[in-house]
């Protein structure tokens, strides 16, 4: 499938026997991207069978230990595989001192280039895009500077219409800017219109990631209509003085949100390891918001 969520890890602040740390592998249109770096998430990446010498994008939400601990770790993994290819690093601002001093204390010298692009921002950025996605990164609520991703896929070629451009007897030479969704001024001042000769392009698929956050409605525009949404829900709501002292979410909160981001699925992780089971959190979030589940180290999630 052309686009793909990993979870890699799926607990909140402690590792525990059954979850690791916050860490997600996501790979759109043959694009490796690394979504947090708890603890652990390297060995997580090899018993899933991720292909650690692609990713060449790391997007860091905050600087809570579950979300990067794991990351000096890999980047050194990375140098004793012989990587010789840049790896591009998304967080708030302190990444960087942080990996460059671990580093030089350690006498590590990368073989390849590490570029640490800073986030600070108080609406919604575009930080990446080519030809083939487009990367977001959104302000959260939490108890230091946190951001949020949206992965998007450009919008595709136009199918072509066979029959209706071969009765028009056009040359084949148009076919591509048809495709690309060009409208052409013939020589002769006649405008063919991309659309009489082409098939509307595929829905351009988007994946949301809302890891620590409070409760709050100022990212509704960032996640609107999304295909999946990932967010934390690390209490139950009978934990919400708890959820705000922490600056945490609920589950219920989690389908609230999903409900009014109109998205098309919700999965939420995250949870408090004061939680034997999931299924009370299930029992919040279904009767607001159906299309919901709870995310557990090494699902794979498609993205449609």
């Amino acid at each position: 499938m052309s686009f793909q969520v990993r979870i890699l890890g799926s607990g909140a602040a402690l590792p525990t026997a059954l979850s690791n740390p916050s860490g997600q592998y996501v790979f759109c249109n043959d694009r490796h991207i690394l979504i947090d770096c708890g603890e652990g998430t390297q060995n997580q990446i090899r018993k899933f069978h991720v292909p650690l010498q692609k990713i060449n994008h790391i997007l860091i939400s905050h600087l809570h230990g579950d979300h990067y601990f794991g990351l000096i770790g890999l980047l050194s993994s990375l140098h004793l595989l012989g990587r010789d290819k840049g790896i591009t690093i998304y967080s708030p601002p302190g990444l960087e001192e942080i990996i460059r001093l671990q580093l030089e204390i350690g006498g590590a010298k990368l073989p390849f280039d590490l570029t640490f692009v800073v986030l600070a921002h108080k609406k919604s950025r575009v930080i990446f895009e080519d030809k083939m996605i487009q990367i977001e990164a959104f302000p959260l609520k939490h108890r230091v500077e946190t951001y949020g991703y949206k992965i998007q896929e450009k919008i595709k070629s136009f199918p072509l219409n066979a029959a209706a451009f071969e009765a028009a007897k056009l040359s084949r030479t148009l076919i591509p800017r048809l495709k690309s969704g060009e409208n052409i001024v013939l020589e002769s001042g006649e405008v063919i219109d991309f659309l009489d000769f082409t098939f509307p392009a595929p829905h351009p698929k988007s994946y949301a990631y809302c890891s620590d956050t409070i409760y709050t409605e100022s990212i509704l525009p960032y996640i609107e209509k999304v295909d999946l949404l990932y967010h934390e829900a690390t209490f139950l709501h009978a934990k919400l003085d708890r959820a705000k002292t922490t600056m945490h979410t609920t589950a219920k909160q989690a389908a609230e949100l999903a409900k009014k981001a109109k998205v098309k699925q919700l999965i939420v992780g995250h949870l408090s390891a004061r939680y034997i089971s999931s299924e009370e959190h299930m029992l919040e979030m279904k009767p607001i918001f159906d299309s919901s589940s709870i995310v557990e180290d090494g699902d794979l999630l498609i993205v449609k």
